[in-house]
């Protein structure tokens, strides 16, 4: 699998993303449904932004993992959110998965009106190898 970035700009590189990735020689694709902060019991949490953000990744690395892919493989990482100011107050955590795993993906991050039950967070993915 070949991947290529694509940056016109330097300014993206502080928010951790890429304004295109370009894949070729793909062997695999996986489409990893919306992941978030719900436990192994199947109970959704509850808690603050910051809570569910770490327990939404930890999903998604479990679900990607499973599928025997790669995390830095991540090529696309959508986020759907109740509450934008709050996803970004907590962005550090964002940035620190990002950097950790050696991702780089295009993103989109899109406010909704709600998700499921208490839910203020969740996550796509596409995933290659």
């Amino acid at each position: 699998m070949e991947k290529r970035i694509i940056n016109p700009w330097a300014w993206q590189n502080d928010r951790n993303y890429a304004q295109a990735v370009e894949v070729k020689n793909v062997q695999s694709t996986l489409y990893v449904s919306g992941q978030t902060a719900i436990d192994d019991n199947g109970i959704t949490s509850d808690a603050d932004m910051r809570t569910q953000i770490s327990k939404t990744f930890e999903n998604l690395e479990k679900v990607i993992r499973q599928a025997d892919f790669e995390l830095k493989n991540i090529v696309r990482l959508n986020v759907y959110t109740t509450d934008h100011p709050a996803f970004f107050e907590n962005f550090d955590i964002w940035q620190s998965w990002i950097t950790k795993h050696s991702i780089q993906q295009a993103s989109n991050v899109i406010e909704v009106k709600t998700l499921f039950e208490t839910l203020k967070v969740e996550m796509e993915a596409t995933v290659v190898k």
